[in-house]
């Protein structure tokens, strides 16, 4: 099992910014994707963007050019950056792990670790 542990959630005003963090522990594949993902009150828990072991990421549209992800391999830990943010991107933001299946993170397991939740509030 992976265990995750997110940090650096808060309070900021509209355009500010905020990191978030997230340290993996465990059983932990060296191949593997991390991301972040987050979900709004009344409303379905939806992507925010994702990166393998290998750094390839990927992002919701919504956060394009805003949100940057990176990660440190060494640590097993994965950061979101959030720069100009809104009242819409006010959140619980969740950490996730899985396994990747193949050595380029094509294919993932289905089963994936999931952390407690941080939440984000962007006030107007």
């Amino acid at each position: 099992q992976v265990q995750l542990v997110e940090s650096g959630g808060g309070l900021v005003q509209a355009g500010g910014s905020l990191r978030l963090s997230c340290a993996a522990s465990g059983s932990i594949s060296s191949i593997n994707v991390m991301g972040w993902y987050r979900q709004a009150p009344g409303k379905q828990r939806e992507l925010v963007a994702t990166i393998t072991s290998g750094s390839r990421t990927n992002y919701a549209d919504s956060v394009k050019g805003r949100f940057m992800i990176s990660r440190d391999n060494a640590k097993n830990t994965v950061y979101l950056q959030m720069n100009s943010l809104k009242p819409e991107d006010t959140a619980v933001y969740y950490c996730n792990w899985r396994r990747c299946l193949d050595s380029g993170c094509y294919a993932v397991i289905a089963v994936a670790s999931w952390g407690q939740g941080t939440q984000v509030t962007v006030s107007s």
